[in-house]
C-alpha cells in the first residue's frame, strides 16, 4: 500500500490546494435563436436549440 515516507508540509499542501481559487468561471455565449446566455457547446435550456436546429423539446 502507498504510504507517505515523509509528512507533507503546510506550504506544499497549501500550494496544491491553491489552484481552486484561480479557476475561471465557465464561458457563457449568447444563443443565436433566443439570445439568452448559455454554456458553450451545450443545448440552450430556454429554447432547446443547438447548432441551428432543435435538439430537445422544451415545455413552456
Amino acid at each position: 500500500m502507498g504510504v507517505p515516507k515523509r509528512r507533507t508540509s503546510k506550504a506544499r499542501k497549501n500550494k496544491r490546494r491553491s489552484i481552486w481559487g484561480q479557476m475561471a468561471a465557465p464561458t457563457l455565449v449568447e444563443c443565436p435563436q433566443c439570445h439568452q446566455l448559455k454554456l458553450n457547446h451545450r443545448v440552450c435550456p430556454k429554447c432547446g436549440y443547438y447548432k441551428g436546429r432543435e435538439a430537445i423539446q422544451v415545455a413552456e
